[in-house]
């Protein structure tokens, strides 16, 4: 899975050594802020001290991360963790629909008007509720 956002804080390096092999290991969490009307935080970590450096990255960074979802189970309690595997600095086009879109707009052809018939107006209340808040930037909720 990816995600696009901004690295808004890095948590303090977490370093230890295994119990059962005896080896050291490092752990390092990240927040990301997404690019979206309604932004999301998202913590993330890399696991791994050649990881870590190989994906490097500062607060402000725009990246795109490369991640897997895991969730276990311990004494009844279910926790998820999101383990990044891939930082790219900048925000990389996931979709071919989105890489074509700069190609269509250079094209020779001549753009043709077309008539776009009218669409029915909706009585949905989100949508009034939409049209009030629209200005103060704040949820509906």
């Amino acid at each position: 899975m990816e995600i696009v956002g901004k690295i808004i804080q890095i948590l303090p390096l977490q370093e230890g050594v295994s119990a059962r092999t005896g080896n050291p290991w490092q752990l390092q969490t990240y927040v990301l802020e997404t690019q979206e009307n309604y932004p999301k935080k998202v913590c993330f970590e890399v696991f791994g001290s050649d990881r870590i450096k190989a994906n490097e990255c500062k607060e402000g960074d725009l990246v795109t991360v490369s991640f897997d979802l895991e969730s276990r189970e311990f004494n009844g309690r279910w926790y998820t963790s999101v383990r990044a595997w891939k930082i790219q600095q900048g925000a990389v086009a996931t979709t071919p629909v989105a890489a074509a879109a700069p190609a269509a707009a250079t094209s020779q052809t001549p753009a043709t008007p077309t008539a776009v018939a009218p669409q029915p107006a909706t009585t949905d209340r989100f949508d009034d509720l939409a049209a009030e808040n629209e200005g103060d930037g704040d949820l509906p909720f």
